[in-house]
């Protein structure tokens, strides 16, 4: 991606300098400029280099300009649009959103259905039918093409609905100048030439040039792969660049503030941005979950199936009956009915519904594939605070070293409080809320501010320049105890300076605060240092040589929800651990609080000098990871997956978007700040772990729904595998006519429709459930074959009971009959662990809908329709048979069911007690 950026200099310069003369403020030339280097369509040529070339060519025109000269030539103002303007913006422009996914009509989700291979091949096998003159066939065949594209079009759009008005739930802003008045406003409405105000934690939200800028430090890792955040700056570019990211004062779409504050104007918007216009080549395109390679998965497997199963029937039926046009037909058919045809519409409710049903508890799924991580969660990692305590901290003490209460403490740490324009954390908000200093210290004009040092996680630390009456300028720096004291050379006491440079005095502030950490109080420290030569602009390096002021103790006190939040993960078998940039003392307080037992503990320190492999050992049996940077915490849940655990982290800040993409679910909340949002893959309502926990058991029946259908048709048809094998090789005619077995096919079909209205046994979703091709295998070969031990019974009984040998119509409805009856019945043993109908009981769509189906089955012989579709009424007699064969068919899958899963297990929980280890004091 690196440009040379000199055999483009000259021009871009000397069409500034054209610029400058032609351009005016704002009007049609202004509007020309913006269309000119951000309206014209995309051609072909452009792409990949060549696009990039004629934005950096266009790009740098901007840049060299100074500030000012930049808003004139975007169109814009210092004050910001007017609202009019950014109406006909929008309205030229469209909505600022960079890369959309295309919202189907309704005609070309149509078109897709139709498009589905399953829907192709039975057309196809329709078409045969027709020109063969079997009209019969020609019917049901295109009766299931209409039932396999009407249902699936109609849970698709219902499906896209749900979710748009889910996504509508969660907000991302931002903060815009319009008239001169600062105003929060949806992103999808920022308009080229806005003005925009970004602070630590904003996203960028389009690309933009800089016209003010404060220590600013940005994320460019979405664009660039580079982790370490670049410094931006608002000054003209007076340099050559190598490319488009190394321009000084201009931030890109997809890249977010990581310290510092800044003023831009908006350059271009939504597809139009660098990141809008090479993504769009790749909307669609994502990286497949584990649910979707379980899905896929289990398609392959019966693929495999269907692949032996469709020749083999084909060649045995034409060279034992020597019609091969009949056994091709009937192949097809087979095959047909070997197709999970209802999977996609199985997925797609189950997860629609399961989405919808988490909203109605606080919790709302971004992806609707990550539900399924959710359920198979059983790690989760999270902060302390707004978890397991309030989130809302208190300002409880305000002391120097001695611990005596000091109001010019509180008086500082107001002013570097309210001075400060990066993103304010909850000891601001604490400190802010002694609303009556503002009067005193701000209104009357005694301290006015001069410069400030942004927060950053390196530092820990922050520092505001203020200026006094008497004309000196007071650096007033708050952070991290052992951050602070680093800095200081005195302290003051009672009005003195006193050194600050023996054991004894260190000792004192240690033992302070660590005090105050056994009762549960956070304690950050305020220092100070007047400086006399006034300088006017301020770095790191003069946070040097200050006076140690004294310390702020907050009260963060634990949620009286909490304690009965972590039982239930327990019981849940979820192991909670906390990840936290606070100290050791504070953490053991407050989980001993909430009866979190705390056997291990580790430091940030101790893991940067761990290599990936030692950690991986400690991270197991560690329940709580202390003074954490953001790398640190990336590291812990890599550590954790390499273990084969699923790991799902809860985070609200912005040094919490490394671990929310790296973690397998991603949780985030409605007030977090803009990168965690858009990182994570569920966001929460509200801060709580036991929203929490009741959204990951809506995950695990959701994926338990979708396993039911696999395990019931996977089984239905490898056991159907056998019987037809077998009747195939020593019948004199087909088993069933192939109009027959589509019949069958459609039956069964509409009987698995009300799986997702089903119910899920408590005890299926007290564990941790993952996708489990082999153990699904397992299942299939145990379970399948049971019911082709009733079809040869079935075979049996027609052939030397009722003597069907030269009456195939009589046999073929036999043995329909008796195949709808156990597949649809069957449903209720497979569906559940315990004894069907005793200790669970289906939802009541799912029995209607199971009683509707045998009840059409066993009618359609007695029919006229059953007569053009080949069957004859049954003996009296049969139904005996039918009902002996049903009672031994659920009785003997039931036992074989229950010693499966007595011996060998549930499918998709580990055989590992790592979730057993997790103890609770209380319990």
């Amino acid at each position: 991606m690196l440009l040379t950026a000199k055999c483009y200099y000259n021009n871009a310069q000397q069409r500034l300098v054209n610029s400058s003369a032609s351009y005016q403020p704002r009007g049609r030339s202004a509007i020309s400029f913006l269309v000119k280097i951000f309206g014209r369509p995309l051609h072909p040529s452009e792409h990949k280099h060549g696009y990039e070339i004629a934005l950096f060519d266009d790009l740098i025109g901007i840049s060299r300009a100074e500030p000012a000269e930049a808003v004139n030539l975007l169109g814009s103002r210092n004050s910001g649009l007017t609202d009019s303007e950014a109406e006909l913006l929008t309205g030229k422009y469209g909505p600022n959103i960079a890369v959309k996914e295309k919202r189907q009509s309704a005609l070309f989700r149509l078109a897709d259905n139709v498009k589905n291979p399953l829907v192709v091949l039975l057309s196809i096998l329709g078409l045969v039918s027709y020109f063969t003159g079997d009209m019969r066939g020609t019917i049901v065949i295109f009766v299931m093409v209409l039932l396999g594209i009407s249902l699936r079009f109609i849970q698709e759009t219902r499906s896209d609905q749900a979710a748009e008005k889910l996504k509508a739930m969660v907000r991302t802003t931002a903060t815009v100048l319009r008239s001169g008045l600062r105003r929060e406003i949806p992103l999808r409405e920022l308009v080229p030439g806005d003005i925009v105000l970004l602070s630590a934690g904003d996203m960028v939200p389009a690309d933009v040039r800089l016209i003010t800028a404060k220590d600013l430090h940005v994320n460019q890792a979405t664009l660039t792969g580079e982790a370490v955040p670049v410094e931006k700056s608002a000054g003209p570019c007076m340099t050559s660049c190598r490319n488009l990211f190394d321009l000084p004062n201009i931030c890109f779409l997809g890249s977010n503030v990581e310290i510092g504050s800044a003023t831009a104007v908006v350059i271009a918007t939504g597809g139009r941005t660098y990141f809008g216009r090479l993504a769009s080549s790749i909307v669609g395109q994502r990286v497949l979950t584990n649910f979707d390679k379980g899905v896929n998965g289990f398609a392959w497997l019966m693929i495999r199936f269907i692949a032996v199963m469709v020749p083999t029937v084909f060649f045995i039926n034409g060279f034992f009956k020597g019609d091969w046009t009949e056994a091709f037909l009937f192949a097809l058919a087979v095959g047909v009915g070997l197709t999970p045809e209802m999977l996609p519409m199985i997925v797609t409710v189950n997860l629609s519904k399961g989405a919808i049903a988490m909203s109605r508890k606080k919790v709302i799924v971004k992806r609707l594939n990550s539900i399924q991580n959710f359920g198979a969660m059983d790690v989760l990692c999270t902060d302390k605070t707004g978890t397991l305590t309030m989130g809302k901290i208190v300002l409880e003490k305000y002391v120097d070293m001695e611990g005596a209460e000091s109001h010019k403490i509180l008086e500082y740490a107001y002013l570097n409080s309210y001075y400060q324009t990066g993103l304010k954390n909850l000891t601001d908000v604490a400190i802010l809320e002694h609303e009556s200093l503002e009067q005193k210290l701000i209104g009357q004009q005694s301290f006015y501010k001069i410069d400030e040092i942004p927060f950053d996680f390196v530092r820990r630390r922050m520092s505001i320049v203020i200026g006094d009456a008497q004309g000196d300028h007071i650096m007033i720096c708050k952070g991290a105890v052992e951050e602070v004291v680093a800095l200081c050379s005195g302290v003051e006491l009672k009005g003195q300076v006193l050194p600050l440079d023996s054991s004894h005095q260190d000792s004192k502030v240690k033992l302070l605060v660590r005090q105050f950490n056994e009762q549960g109080f956070r304690v950050i420290a305020l220092a100070y240092k007047t400086v006399p030569d006034q300088t006017k602009e301020y770095t790191v390096a003069d946070e040097s040589n200050l006076t140690l002021l004294g310390f702020l103790a907050f009260l963060d006190p634990p949620k009286e929800t909490a304690t009965a939040a972590l039982e239930r993960l327990h019981e849940s078998r979820v192991q909670v651990k906390i990840l936290t940039g606070d100290n050791e003392i504070v953490t053991q307080s407050i989980c001993r609080q909430v009866g979190l037992q705390v056997e291990n503990i580790l430091g940030g320190s101790e893991i940067e000098e761990m290599n990936d492999q030692e950690l991986e050992a400690k991270v197991e049996n560690t329940t709580i990871f202390t003074k954490l940077s953001p790398s640190d915490k990336e590291r812990i849940i890599k550590a954790l997956q390499r273990r084969e655990h699923v790991v799902g982290f809860l985070g609200d800040g912005i040094n919490d978007a490394p671990a929310l993409k790296e973690a397998d679910v991603g949780i985030s909340v409605d007030s977090a700040v803009d990168i965690a949002k858009e990182s994570s893959d569920i966001i929460l309502l509200e801060h709580s772990l036991t929203v929490l926990q009741e959204g990951v058991l809506e995950g695990r029946k959701v994926f338990g729904n979708i396993i039911k259908y696999i395990k019931m048709a996977a089984s239905s048809n490898f056991g159907n595998m056998f019987s037809v094998l077998g009747a195939s090789a020593f019948l004199p005619f087909l088993p069933m006519l192939p109009i027959q077995v589509l019949t069958n096919n459609l039956l069964y079909d509409f009987s698995q429709t009300a799986i997702p209205t089903d119910s899920v046994d408590k005890e299926w979703i007290e564990k941790p459930r993952r996708w489990a091709i082999k153990e699904i295998q397992r299942f299939i070969v145990l379970i399948g074959p049971i019911s082709s031990i009733f079809d040869y019974a079935t075979f049996f009984v027609m052939l030397h009971v009722f003597h069907s040998w030269k009456n195939p119509a009589l046999f073929q409805t036999g043995w329909f009959v008796e195949s709808v009856f156990t597949q649809t019945l069957i449903i209720h043993v497979i569906r559940t662990n315990k004894i069907p109908f005793i200790q669970s009981r289906a939802s009541v769509p799912l029995i209607l809908t199971s009683l509707a189906i045998v009840t059409v089955a066993g009618l359609l012989p007695f029919l006229p329709i059953g007569t053009a579709l080949g069957f004859v009424p049954l003996p009296s007699q049969y139904w005996a048979y039918l009902a002996a064969m049903l009672v031994g068919y659920i009785v003997l899958t039931q036992i074989v069911k229950t010693w499966y899963v007595r011996k060998l297990g549930d499918e998709g929980t580990r055989n590992n007690n790592v979730a057993n280890n997790i103890r609770y004091s209380n319990l």
